[in-house]
């Protein structure tokens, strides 16, 4: 058992319940929910809204609610739920009805038969041949930013690498891969920030908008001049039985696909670099055997992936999880970061080991998720942080971090941890 002193999730706040906005614990969720994990793995809490939840900490329950289909991604799936919190809390926030379903209502958001089939029809667009095409390309971008990386230095010569390079690396790559012409691909970086982080609903509202009419008129130029991107793919996708995705969900699911294909992965790359930086041991491994990259990605996931915890699962029936009965139609997050450091799974988690080897095949991290909703694009983003870690510490020997671990400025969001700056001194080439 740890002896770690940090946050206490429920004693921080002199309540029983745990607090997710609680500031210590947004601050080092490794030490707050890997004490929780040790003595309430399945423990009441409050939502950002301060509704009622269960977290879920260890890595045996963490995979069994994300592989248990009673547990439901649409509350609306639940008997006797007849609204969708989510959607209400989008609307409360001063989102328009109209536009909320293309966030709430996407292949994250639904269950089976829904699920099943935007999967299954996403899947025939989005192939491994597609992907493994792409790495000539997403080595030329690698290449290009990094060059690029003198010309945005500071007046004390350091560079924000998540300005220059762990951002803009996975948004074009995303943007090539759908279609989005060059000249947009800013406006669409910043309307994937302006919605993920949630900090100003205007702001919030308006990207929701513009994006969702910009998806829009791509799809109408599209179905007019066809070229031979994602987007065109998945437009003429369609089912042996004809069934293919209605414009609505082509919008949503071009939103989901860009914002998801590249917020995770620049955060995995801004995160893995400030880890390597600060582990000079690990790194020195690396350089000297580049071949590592698939593994270093696969432990820089597990143990400084940028997701904390999963979107709200509902019970749709009283079920029985880690000695707690879970009530039907109450909502239950899978904290990925107590399940990453669970040590009944990973010898020494506490450990960042680019070496690390498991007696098992398979993922054994939970960073892509797990089950039906694994991340559709984990093999992109594994491929360019393979690319990202090996290209960037090739390129400038003599990075180094321009501030004190301690003093890197983290968003103070709940369920995520990412840099919001990353100075570095690239040294000489």
């Amino acid at each position: 058992m740890s002896t770690s002193t940090g946050p206490d999730p429920a004693a921080a706040t002199g309540r029983d319940d745990v607090q997710l906005t609680d500031p210590e614990l947004i601050a080092d969720p490794y030490t707050g929910f890997g004490r929780l994990r040790e003595t309430a793995p399945v423990a009441r809490a409050r939502n950002l809204d301060g509704s009622p939840m269960w977290v879920v900490t260890r890595h045996d329950e963490v995979r069994a609610v994300l592989d248990d289909p009673r547990f439901a991604n649409n509350p609306l799936s639940v008997p006797g739920i007849d609204s969708d919190k989510r959607a209400e809390l989008l609307v409360n926030m001063g989102l328009s009805e109209e536009y909320v379903p293309y966030i709430a209502d996407t292949v994250l958001d639904t269950d089976p038969p829904d699920h099943t089939r935007l999967r299954k029809l996403v899947s025939r667009a989005f192939t491994v041949r597609r992907v493994s095409g792409l790495r000539p390309r997403v080595e030329q971008i690698t290449a290009d930013l990094l060059d690029a990386l003198p010309d945005h230095a500071g007046d004390d010569g350091s560079v924000d690498l998540i300005e220059h390079f762990a951002y803009p690396l996975p948004i074009t790559v995303i943007c090539e891969m759908v279609g989005v012409p060059e000249a947009d691909r800013p406006l669409w970086r910043r309307w994937g920030a302006e919605l993920v982080q949630m900090q100003a609903p205007d702001r919030m509202r308006s990207a929701l908008v513009e994006m969702v009419e910009h998806i829009r008129g791509m799809i109408a130029q599209r179905r007019e001049t066809p070229g031979d991107d994602l987007l065109d793919a998945l437009i003429a996708v369609r089912e042996e039985d004809g069934d293919r995705l209605t414009e609505k969900e082509l919008i949503t699911m071009v939103l989901t696909l860009v914002i998801a294909g590249h917020e995770t992965t620049a955060n995995l790359i801004g995160n893995g670099t400030a880890a390597l930086l600060t582990h000079p041991g690990q790194l020195e491994r690396l350089r000297r055997d580049p071949e590592l990259a698939p593994r270093a990605v696969h432990e820089l996931m597990r143990w400084c992936g940028p997701i904390l915890g999963t979107r709200p699962r509902w019970a749709t029936e009283d079920i029985d999880l880690g000695g707690q009965r879970i009530p039907q139609g109450e909502p239950v997050m899978a904290m990925i970061v107590g399940a990453n450091r669970d040590p009944e799974r990973f010898d020494d988690p506490d450990r960042l080991d680019i070496t690390r080897t498991y007696e098992t095949r398979g993922e054994q991290h939970t960073g892509f998720g797990h089950g039906m909703h694994y991340c559709l694009g984990a093999a992109l983003a594994r491929q360019e942080g393979e690319v990202a870690f090996t290209r960037l510490f090739e390129r400038y020997p003599g990075l180094s971090l321009a501030a004190a671990g301690d003093e890197l400025e983290w968003i103070p969001r709940p369920g995520l941890r990412a840099l919001r700056r990353l100075p570095l001194r690239l040294g000489r080439d």
